[in-house]
């Protein structure tokens, strides 16, 4: 099977990378989770380098719930289950930053290692910590990486600073506890860092002034609305110069934030230590420090400026965020978007007042436009079922062409009908019965059902390929009829009344002489049943069942041909017998020669339909029925001469100077399989001008097919069978034989 594999570029990489990197997935995976090279979920968004590989594999590699991605929680839940509930639009940006800002705590071990509370219960920024989801997390801590600063691209061992090991359960603290190991090119610089920041005064006892350094983990966590419900991936554990919730170092490589409270200051992100609340003593001291020095202060004043400016950027961007995504949400129309964007851009807002301004132009709209047409719910499609599913893989197997409701169903392919009668009943045993516990398809459909519906299907499908071979031959010159119960068909006869009477002024118009014609059809039942046995399944024949539909299909048209057929060869070529007790072609009717097939038989043929006379009340002057023969009737042998005569393109095509007054279109030379002599031939005139032949049908012209048996009774139970019966209900008789004419040649 093609899958896609994720292969790093030559460029640095972000965490979504890096945690993509050799996965094997099918591209509906990676397109369904939204992670793809340059896809905005990625850290590095439009900079990823990276690409697909498309390589042959068997099975998926890796999870993508494993991939770090924007939103600030993870793809999927451990169960793979999408979050209930989503980071929305307004916290998507904030939700970024929820990989890196969790503040640490820490104490000096000896060998130059630190002991740091790695993150305690709590609330911060809006996320709930429970002690359970920080418990379950313990694992995740042991063997972190310590970097010196953040990086959204792939890290660089230029910036390991140490480690993370022994993580453990702080129970006073509730929080985790654990040991950081300075390793790597920048342990010197973690170690000393750390000595610094130990240091309370200098050699004259003076207090000295600590720069904000901290600590900051990044973290990827899937939540229940506001609360984490579990931590999934500790990304790295990194030193950083002020920390983007306020924090510093408390003790040793320790923020000044109380432990339990893991909250990012928005609007106060660049405050200073000084104009922190500090543990112990250790506050007083810095304030002394601030008020003797006052160029140092004065710097303190300038930074926290620029900080501020920055916080006030970030603010402004995020409102900008929040207020494009309002804005699509609400579907409001250009003008009054347009209009409710200048008022807000450019400036921080609350969601609260976007929200009134949103609802102020839709009620505005609303008042507009109330008097306007209501437009309807739109309509709901592209669903799809189980039982839908299943059903096409049914069609996909057998042959058949699928409905048009099941043609983008993606189903999975069945191996043969051993494999579907297991999986919709679960009868691993063939014993004929149903195994709820066992079957796979849960659906309320049997399999008889489901089979049924597939062969009609086939049914369908083999009579068009059959008709366009030249079995339905006999369409062209009969006339059908739908009936809704099985009563004799009484004919009615074309030309009762020849001309309307002339109505004198104020007499009464006389009464129009019409009557059914004498000829009565009734109808016959064919068909009979077939067996699909137990057996058939457990040696998984399905090529058996593949050929059911064919022979029915061929059965139901042969059947039609027949009946059809020996209107004309039935009573030695002269047809059976009509209510006035003669044949239906007799040199009385005028319908009957003996002439071989010919331009001038055929001319012969065309001019006796033509003159035949149309019914008239006792007394009345007959005219003409003045209808030409339009098909020829042949056996197979005489098919070449008959469309020499009504094609002349046949033969002689460079010959012929004039239109031949013959000329017939395609599909007028019909080949009848049912006539026996090779010399005999008919011709008949267009039946939906003069109907003479009539097929009255009582469930339609197909055979159908009928489940015989239950899935769990009758057959099914004595003989080990399904049985479905294949019906044909039809009435084929001559209701007029004028526009009819027979040659039987000697």
């Amino acid at each position: 099977m093609k899958m896609q594999k994720w292969v790093l570029g030559e460029a640095d990489h972000c965490p979504s990378c890096l945690g993509a990197e050799g996965q094997v997935h099918p591209l509906e995976a990676w397109n369904a989770a939204k992670i793809f090279p340059k896809s905005s979920r990625l850290y590095c968004t439009k900079n990823c380098k990276c690409r697909f590989e498309e390589v042959e594999a068997s099975e998926e590699v890796g999870k993508l719930s494993d991939i770090p991605v924007r939103q600030g929680n993870a793809l999927e839940t451990e169960e793979g289950q999408a979050p209930a509930d989503p980071v929305t639009a307004e916290q998507e940006f904030r939700a970024e930053q929820e990989f890196q800002r969790i503040q640490l705590e820490g104490a000096p071990l000896a060998g130059g290692g630190f002991e740091i509370m790695a993150i305690t219960a709590g609330v911060g920024n809006g996320w709930e910590f429970s002690e359970t989801a920080l418990r379950e997390s313990l694992p995740l801590w042991d063997g972190a990486e310590c970097f010196v600063d953040h990086g959204w691209m792939a890290r660089s061992v230029r910036d390991l600073a140490g480690v993370v090991e022994a993580p453990t359960w702080e129970e006073a603290a509730k929080g985790v506890k654990a040991r950081l190991r300075p390793v790597g090119p920048s342990a010197l610089l973690l170690s000393e860092l750390g000595k610094e920041m130990l240091r309370e005064g200098d050699d004259a006892g003076r207090v000295v002034r600590h720069p904000r350094i901290g600590f900051s983990a990044d973290v990827v966590f899937t939540a229940q609305g506001r609360k984490v419900e579990k931590i999934l991936r500790v990304l790295s554990v990194d030193l950083v110069f002020n920390p983007a919730r306020g924090g510093a170092f408390k003790r040793a490589l320790n923020s000044v934030m109380a432990q339990g409270v893991l909250p990012m200051a928005e609007e106060n992100e660049g405050i200073g230590i000084a104009q922190q609340s500090m543990a112990g003593n250790q506050a007083q001291p810095v304030q002394e420090q601030a008020s003797a020095e006052p160029a140092t202060v004065q710097r303190e004043h300038e930074t926290l400026a620029r900080n501020n400016e920055t916080t006030h950027q970030v603010q402004v961007q995020m409102c900008n965020f929040l207020l494009e995504s309002g804005l699509v949400a609400s579907k409001l129309p250009t003008a009054l978007t347009e209009r409710v964007r200048k008022q807000f851009a450019g400036r921080i807002f609350e969601a609260a007042e976007l929200t009134r301004a949103i609802d102020d132009a839709r009620a505005m709209l609303s008042e507009l436009t109330g008097a306007g047409v209501v437009q309807g719910p739109g309509r709901i499609s592209g669903m799809v079922s189980s039982e839908d599913q299943y059903t096409a893989a049914l069609y996909d197997l057998l042959g058949a062409e699928r409905p048009a409701e099941l043609a983008s169903v993606k189903a999975a392919q069945l191996s043969g009908i051993r494999e579907l009668y297991l999986l919709m009943t679960g009868d691993q045993a063939f014993t004929g019965g149903y195994d709820a516990t066992r079957a796979q398809f849960a659906t309320t459909a049997d399999l008889p059902g489901v089979l049924k519906n597939a062969l009609n299907k086939l049914i369908i499908q083999q009579w068009q390929e059959l008709g366009r071979s030249g079995y339905r031959w006999w369409e062209p010159v009969v006339s059908v009829e739908h009936f809704t119960n099985l009563h004799d068909i009484t004919g009615v006869l074309l030309g009762e009344v020849t001309v309307l009477p002339s109505v004198a002024e104020a007499a009464p118009y006389p009464s129009l002489n019409v009557a059914d014609s004498p000829e009565v059809g009734a109808f016959s039942k064919y068909g009979g049943y077939i067996g699909l046995t137990l057996e058939m399944f457990e040696r998984d024949e399905t090529h058996k069942l593949r050929m059911f539909p064919k022979k029915l299909a061929s059965a139901g048209l042969r059947r039609v041909s027949m009946l059809v057929g020996s209107i004309f060869t039935s009573g030695g070529g002269v047809g059976p017998n009509m209510a006035d007790g003669n044949p239906i072609f007799t040199a009385a009717r005028r319908n009957l020669g003996t002439t071989a097939l010919s331009p001038t038989a055929w001319e012969s043929a065309s001019s006796a339909i033509y003159n035949q006379e149309m019914l008239v009340g006792a007394g009345g002057a007959a005219p003409k029925l003045a209808l030409d023969a339009k098909y020829l009737i042949v056996p197979r042998a005489l098919r070449l001469t008959g469309r020499q005569i009504l094609y002349p393109s046949y033969e002689r095509e460079a010959n012929i100077h004039s239109e031949n007054m013959q000329r017939g279109e395609q599909g007028d030379v019909i080949t009848c399989p049912e006539f026996s002599d090779a010399n005999d031939w008919a011709a008949v005139a267009d039946p939906k001008l003069a109907p003479a032949i009539i097929i009255g049908e009582r469930y339609g012209l197909l055979p159908e097919i009928i489940i015989a048996d239950g899935a769990a009774n009758g057959a099914l139970f004595t003989n080990d069978e399904i049985r479905m019966k294949a019906r044909h209900w039809l009435s084929i008789f001559v209701a007029d034989f004028r526009p009819l004419y027979k040659a039987n040649v000697a």
